[in-house]
Formats: structure tokens, C-alpha cells, sequence
């Protein structure tokens, strides 16, 4: 008779194989992972020469066709861990053999496709999201392009109509899985994953390891090696916080305030996108050039806000957290949560737009006095306390927000939170908290 604990004992063991933990190895350069030399010959030109973490774990293991978990922060090169395996890898198989990558956010995919072309010129990919012309994106699959970088909800789509598949899917990588998860892909992940031959090669990179992602990989991956490189909620190294308990009422104040006093560019992260769409007139209205960037602005108006962005020619750039693991833009001085996330998680992806690729950079927050659960949520995620700063005290006069027309944006007043523009909940300490020391009921252990 087998007992409980040897049941028990069994479960334990079938999940360390789930995630064995691969050795850690120690590179300086791309000649020591596998790559062939023609790669290495465009990395070189690319001016990549040594090895993100992730790049240095993750290639070798994918290169020999084992699935893999891949936990690393934004930023950190994953584009390069996935893409030089998968495109390695296909050059060997039959010709009809394709890799699939599934992002969350347009702007994700627009750059995975770039950056892969970048390494390969002329390498037969085809885009597939939302807010494009799906008759071109169907001919360009009809053409069996051999990598497809796909947003869920267009491939379902376009799977649904009989104009695309995925039976040909050798390699698969899912991008920010628990993005994905958190936008509510779930279901046309599933079927996706369902459509696919078993016998297959899959990837998982994410930020953080929720328990959808575990169930994930315990139902469609092979035994997959996690590789970790920085824990879940690790903010990036060269990130100064600040944190400032405000009345809501004054938050456009503070923030003309902190737009003066730092003079590069800044990514302004709103809570919804009704109230970004204000956010960024009232910014007009403070005489700095900004854009929107959110889920009610076509792709071609995402796409002007994003390169005007880049270009210099918006300073400020106002985003829901569509754009928080979207813009991958290098030099941004200071990123500013005018709103707290919903997701505390959120958070390390918003920051995570500053201080790339080594370099230094500011996030400085906003919160409310009602908002300490919401603070001590964030904390809890990067297990560190935010430094809170006073208020100055020579803030400019009060603006209004822009009023907006509601039934312009009929979506909009169905977003959560909708009212956070409105007037600001009350609060016994609301004033004098605001520009203060950190005080004990603020924070609630």
C-alpha cells in the first residue's frame, strides 16, 4: 500500500524537475554559448560583445531544444536570449518549420520584429497585431514566413477565420507571460497552445512567476529549466526612488513643479485613459510638448506619439500601463507615477522604463493619504521601503484639469477608477500629511 507522504514526497519531486535550476555560468563574450559564427559576425557589427545575464544562461540551454523559464526584469536583453536560438535553431529544420513569439502590447511586438531583423536582414518574419491591416498580415502568412510575432488577440482572430495557423510551430516563445496574463489572454493563449503540436520547443520569459505561470508550464512545457537572473519585484539597480504623499488636488502642481526642475525626457504613467488624454493637455497647457500613448489611440497614433518620443520632439510622453514593458526607449530621465498601478507588480515595470542599459535614472510617485495599502503593496513586491520626501514649498498656482467630453470616448467611463480626476476622497490627515515625514498611520504593517 503506497502512503499519503509518498504521494506527497512524489508531487515535490515532479515539480523541482519542472524548474531545475540550470549551473550558473560566468561569460564575458558570445564565443563561449554555441552561437554560429555568422551570428556572432552580426552581433559584432551590432556592437553587442558581451552578454546580458539572461543572454549568457538562457542561449546555451536553448540552443540544445530544452524548454526553458526565463525570470528577469525588463530590460535586460531577452529579445537576444529567445531570438539567436530561434532563429539558429530553425536554419537546421525542415523548411516548413516556424517559430512563433507572443507578446501582449503592439509596441512589444513592433520591437521584438525590429530588433530580429536588425540580427538577421531579410530573415521572413511576418507582424501580427491589432490596429494594422489584417489583409497584408494574411498574405504575409500565406507566404510561411518563418518566425510570425503576434500579439494573442489578432492570431486568434485570424486562426478563427481559417487565415493563419500554428501546426507548423517548432519553437514557441511566450513574452512577458505574465503580462499576457494579467491583460486577460488566458483563454486565447490556451487555445493557441492548443492548436499546436505537442512536440515542440517552448520558451517562458517573465518578470514575475505568479501562480498562472507555474500551472502554465506544468500543462504545455516539457520539464522546462528556470533560469533566473534577478528575483521577482528587483527593481533595476541605478533607480532613485522617491515617493510624495499629496492631496489630489494638488498633484498637477507638484508635477509643474518636478517638470521644471528636471530637464530631460519624462514617461508619466496615469491610471486610466481618460485621464491620460487630461494628463497630457494640462502638460500642453504648462508649455512642454507631450503625446499620449494608451489603448483608445489607433496604432498609427501610438506609433507618431512613440518615435516623436524618441526623436526629442514630445518631452513628455503620458502612458497606461499599456506602455509599461512597451517603450524601450534609452535616456529617459525620470519616470513619474502620477497614479499609483492598480497591479503593484506594475510598478517594477513602470520604473523599469529608466536607468536602461546601465545608466542612471528617477521615478518619483504619487500617492494620495488613503492610498497606504496601495504603498505597502508596492514595498511588499520590491521588499524595499520607498524613501518619502517632503513637498517643496513654492509649488505654482493651481490648474483645473482640461474638461473632456464623455461621450467622445464611451469607453473611457467604464474604466475603473474613472473618478481618481475627480474630487479627492476625504481625509482627516489629507493636508497635513502632504509634504510631511513619514508618519506611522501612513503606514500600516
Amino acid at each position: 500500500m503506497v502512503s499519503e507522504s509518498h504521494f506527497s514526497g512524489i508531487a515535490v519531486l515532479i515539480h523541482s524537475l519542472y524548474f531545475m535550476q540550470p549551473p550558473v555560468n560566468s561569460v564575458n563574450s558570445f564565443d563561449g554559448l554555441g552561437i554560429s559564427p555568422n551570428l556572432r559576425l552580426q552581433l559584432e557589427k551590432l556592437q553587442f560583445k558581451i552578454p546580458t545575464p539572461i543572454q549568457s544562461k538562457a542561449i546555451p540551454i536553448a540552443l540544445e531544444g530544452k524548454d526553458l523559464i526565463g525570470i528577469a526584469q525588463t530590460g535586460t536583453g531577452k529579445t537576444l536570449a529567445f531570438g539567436i536560438p530561434m532563429i539558429q535553431r530553425l536554419a537546421t529544420m525542415p523548411e516548413t518549420a516556424q517559430g512563433l513569439i507572443l507578446l501582449p502590447t503592439r509596441e512589444l511586438a513592433e520591437q521584438v520584429e525590429i530588433s530580429l531583423k536588425r540580427l538577421v536582414p531579410g530573415l521572413p518574419m511576418v507582424l501580427v497585431i491589432g490596429g494594422a491591416p489584417a489583409h497584408r498580415q494574411i498574405q504575409a502568412l500565406q507566404r510561411n514566413p518563418k518566425i510570425i510575432v503576434a500579439t494573442p488577440g489578432r492570431l486568434i482572430d485570424l486562426m478563427q477565420e481559417k487565415k493563419a495557423h500554428v501546426r507548423n510551430v517548432a519553437l514557441l516563445v511566450l513574452d512577458e507571460a505574465d503580462r499576457m496574463l494579467d491583460m486577460g489572454f488566458a483563454p486565447q493563449i490556451e487555445k493557441i497552445l492548443g492548436a499546436m503540436l505537442p512536440d515542440r520547443q517552448t520558451m517562458l520569459f517573465s518578470a514575475t512567476m505568479p501562480t498562472e505561470i507555474t500551472k502554465l508550464a506544468t500543462r504545455y512545457m516539457r520539464l522546462p529549466l528556470r533560469i533566473e537572473v534577478a528575483r521577482p519585484g528587483t527593481t533595476a539597480s541605478k533607480v532613485e526612488q522617491e515617493l510624495f504623499v499629496v492631496p489630489r488636488e494638488m498633484k498637477a502642481q507638484l508635477l509643474e513643479k518636478i517638470l521644471k526642475e528636471y530637464r530631460g525626457t519624462v514617461l508619466i504613467f496615469s491610471r486610466t485613459k481618460h485621464g491620460a488624454t487630461k494628463l497630457t493637455r494640462l502638460i500642453r497647457e504648462m508649455g512642454y510638448t507631450a503625446d499620449e500613448i494608451h489603448a483608445n489611440r489607433s496604432l498609427g497614433q501610438r506609433r507618431n506619439a512613440l518615435a516623436g518620443f524618441k526623436s526629442g520632439k514630445y518631452r513628455v510622453l503620458v502612458a497606461t500601463d499599456i506602455a509599461s514593458r512597451g517603450i524601450d526607449v534609452t535616456g529617459i530621465e525620470l519616470v513619474v507615477n502620477y497614479d499609483l498601478p492598480d497591479n503593484p507588480e506594475d510598478y517594477v515595470h513602470r520604473i523599469g522604463r529608466t536607468a536602461r542599459a546601465g545608466s542612471s535614472g528617477k521615478a518619483i510617485s504619487f500617492a494620495t493619504s488613503d492610498q497606504a495599502k496601495e504603498v505597502s503593496a508596492i514595498e511588499r513586491v520590491i521588499r524595499t521601503q520607498l524613501p518619502m520626501r517632503k513637498s517643496p514649498t513654492d509649488l505654482p498656482p493651481r490648474r483645473m484639469m482640461p474638461r473632456i467630453e464623455e461621450h467622445k470616448d464611451p469607453r473611457a467611463s467604464g474604466s475603473r477608477g474613472g473618478s481618481r480626476f475627480g474630487s479627492p476622497r476625504r481625509s482627516s490627515s489629507s493636508s497635513s500629511r502632504f509634504g510631511s515625514p513619514r508618519k506611522s498611520n501612513f503606514r500600516r504593517r
